[in-house]
C-alpha cells in the first residue's frame, strides 16, 4: 500500500502564466486548470503507479473538484493522453500558405522529423511513456494515437506542396522511426527518445538515397519503381 504523501506542485496562477496570443482570460483561466490537473496527475502516476491514483486523489493537489475534473477530462487514462490534442493544435497552426513548400520526399521527411522529435521533447513525454510501458492498458490507445498523429501529419505535408504518394511515406516513416525509436529509448535509458528519433530518421533517410531502382519486385513492380514516384 502507498503512503498518501502530498503530491507538490505549482502554486495556483504560475501554471502556464505565460500568455498565449489572442487569448482571453477566460481561456487562460481554463488552460491553467487543465495544466494543473494533468500536472497532478503526472505527479502523481510517477510516485504511485496509475492503478493506485483515484480522480479524488488528482483533484486536491490540483485545487478543483470532482466535477471540474469530468469537466476537462473523461477519466484518468484522458489525463495520460491529454498532449494529443496539444500537439495537433501545435501542427494546425503551422498550415500557413506563407511557410516554404516541401516539394519532394526530403524535404518531408526532414519536416516529419523536426515534428516528431519536437512530440517526443514535449515536458510530460518521459512520463507519458513510463506509463504506457507499465500499463498494457494503455498501449492501445497509445497505438490509435499515434496513427491519428500519422494522418495528420500526412495532410500537414499535403498542405505545405508534398505529393500525396511521398507525404504518405513520409507519414508512415516517421511513424515506424518513432516505434524504433520508443524501443531503443527503452533499452539504453540513457538517450533519450527524442534523439533516438533523431537518429532513426537519420538512418532511414541514408537507406532510401542509396536504394536501388531494380528489384526486389512487389507484385509486377519493383519496389524501386515504386519508390520513384516519392522523389
Amino acid at each position: 500500500m502507498f503512503e498518501r504523501n502530498p503530491v507538490s506542485i505549482a502554486p495556483r496562477g504560475s501554471v502556464a502564466a505565460t500568455p498565449v496570443a489572442g487569448e482571453s482570460l477566460r481561456d487562460r483561466k481554463r488552460r491553467q486548470t487543465r495544466e494543473r490537473i494533468a500536472e497532478a496527475a503526472f505527479a502523481l502516476f510517477d510516485e504511485r503507479g496509475f492503478d493506485e491514483v483515484t480522480v479524488d486523489d488528482i483533484a486536491a493537489p490540483a485545487e478543483v473538484g470532482r466535477k471540474t475534473f469530468f469537466r476537462y477530462f473523461g477519466d484518468k487514462e484522458k489525463v495520460v493522453f491529454s498532449q494529443e490534442s496539444d500537439t495537433l493544435r501545435e501542427l494546425d497552426s503551422e498550415d500557413d500558405p506563407a511557410t516554404p513548400a516541401l516539394p519532394d520526399l526530403t524535404a518531408a521527411l526532414g519536416e516529419s522529423r523536426r515534428l516528431v522529435v519536437a512530440l517526443c521533447a514535449e515536458a510530460r513525454h518521459a512520463a507519458h511513456a513510463r506509463l504506457v510501458d507499465k500499463h498494457p492498458e494503455l498501449a492501445d490507445r497509445h497505438t490509435r494515437k499515434l496513427r491519428h498523429y500519422a494522418d495528420r501529419l500526412e495532410q500537414h505535408l499535403v498542405s505545405r506542396g508534398t505529393p500525396r504518394p511521398a507525404a504518405i511515406l513520409a507519414a508512415q516513416i516517421a511513424l515506424a522511426c518513432y516505434h524504433t525509436a520508443w524501443r531503443l529509448a527503452g533499452h539504453e535509458p540513457r538517450r533519450s527518445h527524442a534523439r533516438q528519433v533523431q537518429l532513426s530518421t537519420h538512418y532511414e533517410s541514408r537507406s532510401l538515397s542509396t536504394m536501388p531502382t531494380t528489384a526486389p519486385h512487389r507484385g509486377d513492380k519493383p519496389v524501386g519503381l515504386v519508390l520513384s514516384q516519392f522523389s
